[in-house]
């Protein structure tokens, strides 16, 4: 028996083996089918040039495009084509017509039988032990009749299962879906572009079939780059686990540690929820800051706010996140919700974590990664991976969401709250005749937090937590009133013990 390893053909594209546990068995027929456009023939180059790599034979059948088309699209991606031999459109044609000098080359005028009979001649002259067969339109036409065209299918496969080749073929699906070849094919590789309605367009793939690979299902978001595909595995939280200390994780504000019970616990989810304006993120960069000065790197990704300006803010109050910044102490990203999709995001993520050792993860705003998913459902699902990966990973995350409204009922975009182990809510209120902002803990799965409402301010010099204010009513409503004695009011003094970063 092979070893897996030897028994495995790696495809040589990123993620993509990854999915299949290392590579697509070898010495079998797959299809890779998708719309024009979605990116086979990408796909196709490099699964040969991963064999070229390797120093194995490789060739190129095309029946839709020429050699000088598919010159242009390796040049877009840097790559040279000079040792991969092609068979085009163009030889074909004048094989054909050698044949039948009067007749002008249309699939469904010419013979199956001749088209494939040169066909396998030429392989047999080659003997590749990679093929691309592009695209299988042609062949479909040329047969008229699904019978036929299954049962030359069939006789590929026989022909193919003697030559030790592995082989791709095309479909670009412009007939139907092609049932015939899926129940032929070893395996199967569909591959969607979605157009959005703003925004680039999503592409993703699904491995359909796979006979014999243990590969992970479900849809996989990819991306064509310039030097080919980069293919984001689904995030499957349960394989990644590990051991960490479940300590407390310091603020380095008294007053907010004393209401959180003592900080954030490693490998918990915090949720910071507030209209806008409140300070929800301020308050995820002093915790990002906080780790930051024990020496514990922190990533931060803002989906609302330029990179300058927070950085700018963040220092005015005191925060050093430029300094953090600069030390690498603190990663600062600029997500841009129209050209990235879910599982790129994810990805980006995981890759931090497991190779660059991030201990604190903070989201800006939820509402801007609710924009990158193409549904509600999805975000949830997406999220709660994600989550869940981190916390396996000792990683605390910080998640900012902004409620639609200033005072009164207040509601998310999102309910996710059950996702979170620690919720942190932030509100208006009015009190000596300005406007004023509480913070309060209303869920934390570990340890005992204070139930208080707590004067929360922004300052120049950083964040003040006021002692806890008794005399609130109608908090949870979004009109908080407060009946108390004004000398409990936090007042513009700078100095108060404890109270300043």
């Amino acid at each position: 028996m092979q070893p897996e390893s030897e028994s495995r053909c790696p495809l040589g594209v990123s993620g993509l083996d990854e999915i299949t546990g290392g590579g697509i068995p070898r010495n079998r027929l797959f299809l890779i089918q998708g719309d024009p456009g979605v990116g086979k023939t990408t796909l196709a180059l490099l699964f040969l040039l991963e064999g070229i790599r390797r120093g194995e034979k490789v060739f190129y059948i095309t029946l839709s495009e020429t050699k000088e088309e598919l010159q242009e699209v390796a040049e877009s991606h840097g790559w040279s084509l000079d040792h991969l031999e092609v068979l085009e459109l163009s030889t074909i044609e004048k094989h054909l017509q050698t044949l039948a000098p009067d007749t002008l080359f249309h699939p469904s005028e010419i013979e199956l039988n001749r088209t494939t009979d040169f066909l396998t001649r030429e392989i047999d002259r080659v003997k590749p032990a990679r093929l691309v067969l592009d695209s299988l339109a042609e062949l479909r036409l040329m047969s008229e009749t699904p019978l036929r065209y299954r049962r030359q299918m069939l006789a590929l496969k026989q022909f193919f299962a003697g030559r030790k080749a592995t082989v791709l073929m095309l479909d670009d699906m412009t007939e139907q879906r092609d049932l015939q070849v899926q129940s032929v094919a070893h395996g199967v590789i569909g591959m969607e572009m979605l157009s959005l309605d703003y925004g680039m367009e999503r592409r993703r793939l699904k491995i359909t079939k796979m006979r014999g690979v243990n590969f992970r299902g479900g849809y996989h978001d990819f991306v064509i780059r310039p030097g080919g595909i980069d293919v984001f595995p689904r995030l499957v939280a349960a394989e990644f686990s590990g051991e960490f200390e479940r300590d407390a994780m310091p603020t380095g504000i008294g007053q907010l540690d004393d209401l959180l019970a003592g900080g954030l616990d490693r490998g918990t989810s915090t949720l910071i929820v507030g209209p806008a304006g409140t300070g929800k993120s301020t308050l995820a960069l002093q915790f990002a800051a906080a780790c930051a000065a024990r020496r514990e790197k922190s990533s931060v990704f803002t989906f609302d706010e330029n990179v300058g300006t927070l950085a700018s803010r963040g220092d005015r109050l005191g925060l050093n996140l430029s300094n953090h910044v600069e030390s690498g102490m603190i990663k600062v990203a600029q997500v841009d919700p129209a050209s990235l999709t879910p599982g790129q995001f994810v990805h980006r993520i995981k890759q931090q974590v497991l190779k660059e050792g991030i201990r604190v993860v903070v989201i800006d705003s939820l509402n801007g990664y609710m924009n990158a998913a193409p549904s509600e459902k999805f975000l949830n699902i997406h999220l709660h991976e994600l989550l869940a990966f981190l916390s396996h990973q000792g990683v605390t995350t910080i998640v900012t969401v902004a409620q639609m409204g200033m005072m009164g009922p207040m509601q998310g975009p999102v309910d996710v709250t059950y996702l979170a182990d620690t919720v942190i809510l932030l509100r208006f209120f009015e009190a000596k005749g300005s406007v004023r902002k509480a913070i309060s803990v209303i869920k934390k799965r570990t340890g005992c937090p204070e139930d208080t409402i707590r004067e929360f301010r922004i300052e120049p010099a950083g964040i003040r937590v006021g002692e806890p204010l008794r005399d609130f009513h109608g908090v949870l409503t979004g009109v908080p009133t407060f009946t108390g004695d004004a000398g409990q009011i936090l007042t513009n003094s700078h100095v108060r013990k404890g109270a300043i970063i």
